[in-house]
């Protein structure tokens, strides 16, 4: 029988059918029901992984945390996960182990991005950049660290809102020689802007559309004929997830009760389903010989 493809090669297999939707999940569960749903990628989030701790996206994380966090969705579902690395918790040489600890932990592939300590949203402003010739080396040390070649390196630039969109295109060139399989361009300002890079960028590429950004939110076909192998949804269910918490304990607060809720709620039934809990019972009962 031959070996399984690793989480590598089966995120490289999905980006070929294009557009690869790329969701970002903020759980293992929210993982599972992408699969369910047919999402063939998955994606980690560092925004989302910090907002969940309650803490802003400014590079607070550690990487035990984001490594904790990915094993425990790439153990949930089997579709292969994308996860943010921030600037690779350090210079080349912490790249090297980022990568290492992050494969291990059944990651796909993983973005570093080109930003200094302390890093920021990429929407944002306040960012400032390596040297290109620094993220370089970073991802020629994250290339030269992986066990399994088709583990894929992201390199992110956000040179377009700190720089000019020129100097995007420089350093993604950059980047792939220096080893990355696909290129993240950060924060395009329109349409023109994302067809224009994936003209001057030969490579894969990955088109960010999250909400309330520089950019306008396209449609995955419309920048799949532009050229982008993948189409990233960083925090989109995770900021529906927490309006409807919100406006939830709204509800409870004002009226006392949550009944007014409950047509809008997952059933126990759902949720034990998308657990797999029959399953689990089933098992323990013939554990002990029922």
């Amino acid at each position: 029988m031959p070996p399984a493809e690793s989480p590598g090669r089966r995120l490289r297999n999905a980006w070929a059918n294009r557009p690869l939707l790329v969701p970002g999940v903020f759980s293992p569960l929210v993982g599972r029901i992408a699969e369910r749903l047919g999402f063939q990628a998955v994606y980690l989030s560092g925004g989302a992984l910090s907002a969940g701790t309650g803490i802003p996206d400014i590079g607070l994380v550690t990487l035990a945390e984001f490594v904790a966090e990915a094993q425990r969705i790439t153990q949930a579902t089997s579709l292969p996960l994308i996860s943010d690395a921030d600037t690779g918790f350090g210079e080349a040489l912490n790249v090297e182990r980022t990568v290492k600890l992050f494969e291990a932990a059944g990651v796909a592939g993983i973005h570093l991005e080109d930003q200094q300590m302390p890093k920021r949203c990429g929407h944002l402003s306040g960012k400032q950049l390596v040297e290109p010739e620094v993220m370089a080396a970073k991802v020629r040390a994250a290339a030269a660290a992986r066990a399994d070649r088709d583990f894929v390196i992201i390199a992110r630039t956000d040179a377009r809102g700190v720089t000019n969109f020129d100097d995007a295109v420089r350093r993604a060139k950059l980047y792939l020689e220096a080893g990355a399989d696909a290129i993240f361009p950060e924060a395009m300002e329109s349409a023109e802007e994302f067809a224009r890079f994936a003209q001057e960028v030969t490579a894969p590429l990955l088109a960010n559309m999250t909400e309330f950004g520089k950019g306008p939110l396209l449609d995955a076909q419309q920048l799949a004929d532009m050229g982008y192998a993948m189409v990233l949804y960083p925090l989109t269910a995770f900021r529906s997830a927490m309006r409807a918490a919100e406006e939830t304990l709204i509800e409870v607060m004002a009226n006392g009760n949550q009944r007014g809720r409950v047509p809008t709620m997952m059933t126990r039934a759902e949720l034990y389903d998308h657990l797999g809990y029959n399953g689990y019972e089933q098992r323990d009962r013939a554990y002990f010989g029922g």
